[in-house]
């Protein structure tokens, strides 16, 4: 098999399963405080009793289980994801999926997200699975998104027993790759997660109608198929009363802004709960990291990066171009509509061989990265971050809203734009798909008469762009606060222009910073704390400088690219400032060259 192909599911490990169909048990497992946590706990069936099995850990804040109505109940398997389960324990393993703290069917209350004590509970969980008959005395975790973040939260503890790490599309910066990308508050995500949060506290399918907003079918067909999450006992209206005293991320936002801003009275931040925060912890036992993203899922291919470059752990990180679910592609080449590949029970498989190998002794060592470019449709392989051969290459913006590799020789030369607060990427963007949707950019020609925006001649030879490109704007502003959001697209040999990557930097974060970042950065270092905030001066002229997202893509002759510069994504971000409607003026000419650095892989 090709070396650059990142999935193993072939392998001689998993040439054919061991077991066929599952048992399922639903538990309490006390906590070191007495709260009692629910758990489903999935058995291969046929297991005999002189077997012991490898436990995966999942723990989710979406249920675990649900128990449906009738006549659903006759129809629908009972895990989250039926795939998930009969994949693992059809190779031996056992699965337990829990309810963390304040959710689903599992008692207490939580604070915030991944609280301390949430992260705690993996290792009353990781003791109780050690003490039991059927156990090995290993556990491995895995999940996706919410659950993946709770899967490499789980190596910070240094439990003897958890032999590996296999995290999905998660979060690894919760302020960047999640509340505040930029700097700019994620609000309309933030809104619907913490909505959906709320409903799933009161343990009732007929809430789920909350999902309305954002997937009105799937919403309508939960509330009826779905009674309630699976009850361990028949106590659910007690534990959702006790989740009445939950808090949601949205609860926060009025107090927090910056980095340092403290979520509570014990000066939380959004800092001292990510992952990052945690490197000297999961790096002490150097457990192995599987971990996955996608260039165009929220920020998770960034995830992968600075978690390559920064954690010593022997790690595996793949890119791909799929949503969040991995469920879709997501390339600006193909509908949303195409199946992503590898499917999933060929992803089960290559995880049950990431888990044997590290189970044994042909466990995993020193890192490496795979990343998927599109438009050439191939798989890459590097052991080091910035890729062999990348070369930073500017591009300028010019007069006429041209994009040229020539800087301007004029020594004068400026474009003026008004913010068009009606400006959106739509509901289906890099952050929608955090709520389990596919990924497409609709009438990005509609879109682009509202912002200001640079084009190039058509392309007389390809480019590989792979990396995070670095927008570098010399520019003035009416108003003393406010963002811009800027576009990276191309125009194929149609005239149909198609979205690749975009990043944004609310103004009054533009300080370059000279601290130490808090880990190793493969972007300009903005602190976003509050020592550093800068207002703007109206019509003082600023600099400002910050990557977008990173991508992997392929441009062909003939086609063009573009840059389109906006100040606000109205389905997405809160509003800067929140009243007035700024004009601001973008330099370019010799002096003040307002450009985009491409990210190119040379080919000589």
């Amino acid at each position: 098999m090709n070396e650059t192909y990142p999935f193993r599911f072939t392998d001689k490990l998993v040439e054919k399963p061991l077991y066929k169909g599952y048992m399922t048990n639903s538990i309490y497992i006390t906590m070191r405080d007495g709260v009692r946590l629910a758990g489903e706990l999935y058995f291969p069936k046929g297991l005999s009793s002189e077997c012991k099995s490898t436990t995966v850990l999942i723990q989710t804040c979406y249920w675990r289980a649900y128990k449906f109505r009738i006549p659903f109940r006759w129809l629908m398997p009972e895990p989250r994801k039926p795939k998930v389960v009969k994949g693992l324990t059809a190779y031996g393993f056992a699965v337990l999926w829990m309810d963390v703290r304040g959710t689903g069917a599992s008692y207490g209350t939580r604070p915030f997200p991944f609280s301390k004590e949430e992260v705690k509970d993996t290792k009353d969980i990781c003791d109780w699975i050690t003490g039991q008959s059927w156990a090995d005395g290993n556990v491995v975790t895995y999940g996706n998104s919410y659950e993946g973040a709770t899967a490499e939260l789980a190596a910070s503890l240094n439990h003897y027993a958890i032999k590996a790490v296999l995290a999905k599309h998660n979060p690894w910066d919760f302020y960047l790759h999640a509340a505040f990308p930029g700097g700019c508050f994620n609000e309309k995500f933030i809104s619907y997660w913490s909505s959906l949060g709320k409903a799933l506290d009161s343990t009732d399918g007929r809430r789920l109608i909350a999902m309305k907003p954002f997937d009105p079918a799937l919403a309508r067909l939960a509330s009826i198929a779905v009674k309630s999450v699976k009850p361990v006992e028949s106590n659910l209206k007690d534990i959702a009363r006790i989740h009445q005293d939950n808090h949601h991320p949205i609860d926060y936002f009025g107090r927090v802004n910056s980095r340092d801003d403290p979520m509570d009275e014990q000066g939380t931040t959004i800092d001292s709960l990510s992952t990052f925060s945690q490197k000297d912890k999961i790096e002490k036992l150097a457990v192995p990291i599987y971990a996955w993203g996608s260039w165009q899922d929220s920020t998770t291919a960034d995830m992968i990066i600075h978690r390559f470059l920064n954690f010593t752990n022997p790690q595996k990180g793949v890119i791909g171009d799929w949503c969040h679910r991995h469920k879709n592609r997501a390339s600006p080449f193909y509908s949303h509509k195409k199946l992503a590949a590898p499917t999933e029970a060929e992803q089960v498989r290559d995880w049950v061989v990431f888990y044997r190998e590290c189970l044994t002794n042909k466990r995993i060592s020193g890192k490496v990265l795979y990343y998927y470019t599109m438009g050439e449709e191939k798989w890459k392989k590097t052991e080091t971050w910035p890729p062999e051969n990348q070369v930073m290459v500017p591009w300028y913006l010019n007069e006429n809203n041209t994009l040229s590799s020539s800087k301007s020789q004029k020594d004068l030369g400026a474009d003026d734009y008004t913010i068009n607060y009606d400006s959106t990427t739509g509901i289906r963007n890099r952050w929608y798909t955090l709520l389990s949707l596919p990924v497409f950019y609709p009438k990005r020609k509609e879109e682009d008469l509202k912002l200001l925006c640079y084009t190039s001649p058509p392309l007389e030879e390809e480019l590989e762009i792979t990396g995070y490109p670095i927008v570098t704007l010399f520019m003035k502003s009416t108003h003393s606060d406010g963002m811009v959001h800027v576009h990276l697209e191309f125009i194929d040999s149609n005239g149909t222009i198609h979205w690749i990557t975009d990043g944004q930097l609310r103004l009054i974060h533009r300080k370059l910073s000279n601290e130490i970042p808090p880990y190793k950065m493969a972007r300009p270092y903005h602190s976003f704390k509050n020592q550093d905030i800068l207002p703007l001066t109206p019509g003082e002229l600023i600099e400002i400088k910050f990557a977008l997202n990173p991508t992997s893509i392929l441009l062909r002759p003939g086609q063009q690219i573009r840059v389109a510069i906006g100040g606000t994504d109205k389905d997405t971000f809160a509003r800067y400032p929140e009243e007035g409607i700024p004009t601001i003026t973008i330099e370019r000419n010799t002096i003040h060259a307002s450009c985009i650095e491409l990210p190119l892989i040379s080919k000589k």
